[in-house]
């Protein structure tokens, strides 16, 4: 922004005393001193309850102190006060505004006002006004506007938080990484929050003005906007369309053609130009990442800590969900309920005055448009204290969230109709839950901050036991399903069923195995590979049933993002009891090399050169190879290479061009598909510095 900004004269009678000429907002000093350098270049961005600088410059007739008074104006929709310049060396009163003079500050013809507004300041533009009264005149002038956000450098600000890492994670930087998958197998997606993107931090005030609430009742929207709590209630629901003007549509399934699909995108700035752009017309399409990604921006944006948060194997419903089972081990599309692979939200950290002290720290907040709270979809903020706590009826959707972590998973096997066995898993739904570690890729997991009882280690085998024998005694035989190893592209999957035989009898066992394919958040689709034999087990045997899929099988079906469900059912012949236990997983897939010629720290608006490759390991030839290159402020629109014939071991590359417009951390995408199936997809973390 400019230093300076010329006033205009408003109100009152221009004469030979002193005019105020131009007020210089002091940008780079105060962007530094507040930590908001680079969120805007149209205006100026502090924080409350921290003291800024503005200098006024007077016209050729000297200000005379003794004879003129200085009275500032703050305005905030129809509300305005007016805060008395003095002469002070007092300390700030951190619950009211307040302007100061030093000595030092006064010279002929300017004057350095020292401004503080409370902590407990509203998030908002505000307008500047600038009186000057002598004893028979009054001139006014309309000099500008600064926007003021959360301060969670300030111990009395509600979203305060101690150590500086945390703020330089969670507040400064642009960059994160979703974690998606499976537990078996974890994939890091990076994020570029965008924050000091050109526009977005007037996206995030216009998200703000657009809400429900500040249609209804500017005034009122004003006055709560200075709670971190009735923020994140208001954002999370702008988030995501379903109740007006919100940023973007969620769609889960059938075809995206007629907007972006949700694994394409990488990082928040791109989402939010284009809902301003367009009118504030919805974007399409998001899903959890993406909701979560964009709330994150927003409320760091705002200076509210922030994290975005993955739940390994999410319910979503009930406390209790039910899942069905055909006796060869195929997973059937009848329950109502469902459990995502993955689910992803956000925490921000705040004070929860309204719940007490023991609830402060961080909040779930949900944008994902699931269902609705107090008549809105949204969800949170809910203190994950209270999840952990069982405290299902604390503010806000507690009872919710703590279904998506910690439901009951009731299977049933069906045969004709009719149930002939059922397992229940208690440990399986929000086993591993995940957030990016500080100053690292590396996550860390969260899942004993959310649940007290004591969790099965990553990796661990899962055991379910059958239902009981008609006389109430158990039947004795245990069964699980375990992945050997991390199954790769090109490479069989390698399988071990388990099965203990604890009583004092033989027994005669079929063995139904079965594999399927699904998306992270629905029910499998038809079974790609099944098998079955016989097998006989002593008394006190443990029987291990080793078994594989070879890449024939499966990479004509598998597509980048899919997930394998592989269910086991086991039949005792003499007592037709039936055994279940399932895993699914998902496959490491061939990477996209990313090199930038001269190394991965580039300054503005400097050209470098990208080469982007891809070597297919795939058993089989690709048909129809393209290789798209993407970079939300590293490169204009997409780039591709393509070849009509991608045969096993060949490369295809594509050199770009990028040239970064801002600093901050860009990312640049590649994607390989084929005949319209994304085959694999790789990220690049670029770091730009101002130049």
């Amino acid at each position: 922004m400019d230093c300076t900004q010329q006033t205009k004269h408003i109100r009152g009678t221009a004469n030979s005393q002193c005019q105020l000429k131009f007020v210089n907002f002091e940008s780079d000093e105060n962007h530094n001193s507040h930590e908001t350098e680079g969120l805007s270049k149209k205006h100026l961005v502090v924080r409350r309850g921290k003291p800024f600088k503005v200098t006024l410059m007077f016209s050729s007739q000297t200000w005379n102190s003794h004879r003129e008074s200085l009275v500032l104006e703050v305005s905030l929709g129809s509300q305005s006060e007016r805060i008395p310049v003095q002469f002070s060396e007092e300390r700030y009163d951190p619950h009211s505004w307040s302007a100061k003079i030093y000595p030092g500050d006064v010279h002929p013809q300017s004057a350095g006002i020292h401004i503080c507004s409370p902590v407990r300041s509203s998030v908002a533009l505000y307008r500047l006004v600038v009186h000057i009264k002598a004893r028979q005149s009054r001139r006014s002038y309309r000099v500008g506007a600064f926007v003021l956000l959360c301060n969670p450098w300030l111990k009395d600000d509600p979203v305060y938080i101690p150590l500086d890492v945390q703020i330089q994670e969670y507040i400064k930087s642009d960059y994160g990484v979703v974690y998606m998958g499976t537990p078996h197998l974890n994939i890091n997606r990076p994020w570029s929050f965008g924050q000091y993107e050109p526009g977005v931090l007037e996206a995030c005030l216009t998200l703000l003005q657009v809400s429900p609430q500040h249609v209804r009742d500017g005034n009122k929207d004003y006055i709560h906007r200075s709670d971190p709590v009735y923020l994140s209630r208001v954002i999370c629901a702008m988030v995501n369309r379903n109740d007006g003007l919100g940023i973007l549509e969620g769609k889960w399934q059938d075809g995206y053609n007629d907007g972006v699909k949700p694994t394409e995108w990488s990082g928040s700035a791109d989402i939010l130009h284009r809902w301003v752009s367009s009118n504030r017309r919805p974007v399409r399409y998001g899903q959890c990442w993406v909701f979560a990604s964009v709330l994150c921006t927003v409320m760091r944006v705002l200076g509210i800590p922030s994290r975005v948060v993955t739940v390994f194997n999410a319910a979503h419903g009930n406390p209790k969900i039910q899942e069905y089972y055909s006796s060869a081990g195929e997973k059937l599309d009848l329950s109502k309920d469902s459990i995502w692979n993955f689910h992803v939200w956000v925490e921000c950290w705040m004070r929860r005055p309204d719940l007490g002290a023991e609830f402060d720290g961080w909040q779930v907040v949900d944008p994902t448009p699931q269902g609705k709270s107090a008549g809105v979809y949204r969800c949170g903020p809910c203190p994950v204290v209270a999840i952990r706590r069982c405290c299902l009826g604390a503010p806000y959707d507690a009872s919710f969230i703590y279904a998506s972590v910690d439901a009951n998973v009731v299977k049933l096997i069906l045969q004709g109709g009719k149930e002939v066995g059922r397992e229940l898993d208690t440990e399986g739904v929000g086993q591993l839950i995940y957030t990016k570690s500080i100053g690292s890729d590396a996550p860390v997991n969260l899942t004993g901050t959310y649940k007290s009882k004591k969790q099965k280690q990553h990796g661990s085998k899962r055991t379910t036991q059958g239902s009981t024998s008609p006389g109430g005694m158990s039947p004795g035989l245990e069964v699980s399903l375990s992945i050997v190893g991390v199954p790769s592209v090109g490479e069989s999957i390698s399988m071990c069923v388990t099965v203990t035989n604890q009583s004092s009898s033989p027994r005669l066992l079929r063995e139904h195995l079965n594999a399927q394919i699904k998306d992270f958040n629905s029910n499998p689709e038809q079974s790609f590979w099944t098998t079955r034999k016989e097998v006989r087990i002593r008394p006190g045997e443990v029987l291990r049933l080793h078994h594989t899929i070879p890449p024939s099988e499966y990479e004509s079906v598998l597509a980048g993002d899919d997930i394998v469900n592989v269910a086991v059912v086991i039949n005792d012949v003499r007592t037709e009891e039936r055994f279940l236990a399932t895993q699914e997983f998902n496959i490491s897939l061939p990477q996209i090399t990313i090199e930038i010629k001269g190394g991965d720290s580039i300054q503005m608006k400097e050209q470098h050169t990208a080469q982007v490759s891809f070597i297919n390991t795939f058993t089989k030839t690709l048909d129809g190879a393209v290789l798209t290159v993407v970079g939300s402020g590293l490169l204009q629109g997409k780039q591709e290479a393509r070849l009509v014939l991608l045969q096993p071991g060949q490369k295809i590359e594509k050199t770009v061009t990028i040239m970064a417009s801002s600093a901050g951390t860009k990312l640049l995408m590649a994607t390989l598909s084929h005949g319209n199936r994304v085959v694999s997809r790789s990220f690049h973390k670029v770091s730009v510095t101002a130049a």
